[in-house]
């Protein structure tokens, strides 16, 4: 057998064994050879049991110091000190065996001083050597298949991305850009800052960059916003590194590489959040969610999970649904009391059942229907599930001393022009008004649009960007605020500690982002450009479409709360028995499939609402901030 063949069969682990027993023999001998190299009238001399004692002493230790558990291709300083500790710990171990073995005879003190020094440089220099052979041809491996990559953020995340990368055959790092004045003409792992953010093109350009690799994971999304513009204008591909909250959330690791997505843009800086107050609010206690299959419904019952409640009752009519959140919860969180119950929540029977049984002491309602323009030619359905379902679930709450709901509504209730937001402002109007004729306290919760909730736009448009176009937009000015599923969830959950009863909760929703941007940067961030590569289609307002949202309605008396972006308004009182005689009106033209009857109810519930065919633009109000500044 060649000697090629024979090494091939040698494990390597077997292969740093026998190097560092060899090396050790080595050091141990050099020792001796210097001690008497200063006294040449002395013979060199060795026991015969002295390399056995020596090799068996310090290959335990070695085994001991967990020496050939690090790797040589990644060997750093702290493989270098556990070499010095076993070298130094070997040597006070060789000479107390030795000492043992016949009072240290032929063994001059001073070999147990220079052994040690030798191990560890003998020990050290080959993993070192090696390493840094392995990033040299690394880096020497500039050839088609290797892409040039400029990181673009010098912070810790772009050191650790730029120490990760020279592992990986694929990249070259060749600098940072960053707007950092300290770090003009700096350099961090032999890699240089090449320039600031906006130099970014010349830069690209100048390095003969392949790609392009953002790492500001807490960056704020106006700042991304303005980085992934000047990666666009580069025409070179980009990725970025995922976000503080999905990594400290698990939903990510700190340096994996992933294509920008539209929520890293449309995002908010995120909103500081009295986890502790939430926490006491859910911890131990009973909930239930209803429409907990659903988008906000399922990350609901995460969260809630999540945040140690004692069971959760999960409410929804979709069969599918309902398996796929309960089996996900059950793997999840094991511990967790879980109970699935499939009914509508407008079946009276079933749901003061479940409300029986449950006892629950938080309530969360997100079962609606929300798509405006289908709902728009269906208004008893809408009514139905919308309005006499939230009744039906609130008056359950009410029976069984419900401590706390929070009913999730949305900003198209406000000055409604859509039969879905007309109806989720009657069930607003009365949880509200249902609060003092009650011990529970009821909440409503509003927010903006959901990026990539199921029926959301996002969804829409990036399978109208897979197909390859058209894109639809109804109209050039149309906007809307957005929020992520995690963050309009934190929201919910922050109003069932902070409502004292019949308040209505939003956020504020920052800046309103155009329809017309959001699709132009969807498909440019699929690497497409729009107009030429994927056309933008203009459809015309639906049934029912605003072109603005509003958060407020002008008489609520908004008002700040002790978390910043998070706001109040006090609700409007109306006749509860005018309401309740509205109602039943309403129930009775339902239960016989009256809508004429049902637009009268309607109407006069809420006045101002007109029933027009389509929302024009001259009929929408002007938009009003979330900020409490303003007034209205």
């Amino acid at each position: 057998m060649s000697l090629r063949k024979l090494v091939g069969f040698i494990h390597p682990r077997v292969a740093v064994v026998l190097h560092d027993l060899l090396v050790t023999a080595l050091a141990w001998w050099l020792a001796k050879l210097l001690r008497y190299a200063l006294r040449p009238d002395e013979i060199v001399s060795f026991l015969p049991l002295e390399f056995p004692t020596v090799l068996l002493v310090q290959g335990l230790i070695f085994r001991w110091t967990g020496l050939y558990k690090s790797v040589w291709r990644f060997a750093s300083l702290p493989d270098l000190w556990n070499i010095v500790r076993a070298a130094v710990i070997g040597a006070l171990f060789i000479g107390l065996s030795l000492f043992l073995y016949n009072r240290l005879a032929g063994v001059p003190r001073s070999v147990l001083l220079l052994y040690p020094g030798l191990l560890a440089v003998l020990l050290g220099a080959p993993r070192l050597a090696y390493r840094y052979w392995k990033d040299s041809r690394n880096d020497l491996l500039h050839n088609q298949t290797v892409k040039r990559v400029l990181i673009v953020g010098a912070d810790r995340a772009g050191e650790v991305l730029a120490r990760d990368l020279r592992r990986d055959n694929r990249y070259a790092v060749v600098g940072f850009v960053d707007d950092k004045p300290s770090l003009r003409g700096a350099s961090i792992n032999n890699h240089p800052v090449l320039g600031r953010f906006d130099q970014l093109p010349m830069v690209a350009r100048e390095a003969a960059v392949d790609m392009l690799l953002i790492a500001l994971p807490g960056v704020s999304t106006a700042e991304m916003r303005r980085v992934v513009a000047l990666c666009d204008s580069t025409d070179l591909p980009y990725r970025t590194v995922p976000r503080l909250e999905d990594v400290v959330a698990g939903r990510a690791q700190f340096n994996q590489i992933k294509e920008v997505a539209i929520e890293d843009l449309l995002g908010r800086d995120a909103v500081e959040l009295d986890w502790t107050a939430i926490r006491e609010t859910l911890s131990a206690r009973r909930v239930l969610v209803t429409g907990g299959g659903g988008s906000i419904g399922s990350e609901l019952c995460r969260q809630v999970a999540r945040l140690g409640a004692q069971s959760l009752t999960v409410v929804e009519q979709s069969e599918y649904n309902l398996y796929r959140i309960t089996q996900e919860l059950r793997a999840d969180f094991p511990e967790l009391i879980l109970e699935g119950i499939l009914a509508s929540c407008g079946d009276r029977a079933a749901m003061q059942k479940a409300f029986a049984e449950a006892r629950p002491q938080v309530v969360f309602h997100a079962a609606a229907y929300k798509h405006v323009p289908m709902l728009q030619g269906q208004l008893r359905t809408a009514f139905a599930n919308n309005v006499l379902s939230t009744c039906t679930v609130a008056d359950a709450a009410r029976l069984v001393g419900v401590e706390c709901f929070v009913l999730i509504s949305t900003d198209k209730a406000v000055n409604p022009t859509s039969v879905m937001g007309a109806c989720k402002r009657i069930a607003e109007i009365y949880c509200q008004n249902l609060n003092a004729h009650a011990d529970t306290r009821f909440m409503t919760v509003r927010f903006g649009n959901v990026l990539d909730s199921a029926g959301s736009v996002v969804p829409l448009f990036r399978r109208q960007i897979r197909d390859g176009g058209p894109v639809t937009v109804t109209h050039p000015e149309i906007s809307r605020y957005f929020m992520t599923i995690p963050e309009a969830c934190q929201l919910i959950l922050q109003t069932a500690s902070l409502g004292k009863g019949g308040e209505i909760f939003a956020l504020d929703m920052g800046e309103p982002v155009k329809i017309r941007d959001l699709a132009e940067q969807m498909i440019r961030l699929a690497g497409k450009k729009p107009g030429s590569e994927i056309p933008i289609v203009y459809t015309g307002l639906r049934p029912g479409e605003k072109l603005f949202e509003e958060l407020f309605h002008p008489l609520e008396n908004y008002s700040a709360t002790r978390h910043a972006k998070i706001f109040l308004a006090q609700h409007r009182e109306v006749s509860w028995e005018l309401l309740q005689a509205q109602l039943n009106k309403a129930s009775e033209a339902v239960a016989v499939f009256n809508e004429e009857e049902l637009r009268r109810c309607v109407s006069s519930l809420l006045p101002s609402f007109r029933w027009s065919e389509a929302a024009q633009p001259d009929n929408v109000v002007s938009i009003h901030r979330a900020t409490p500044e303003i007034s209205e």
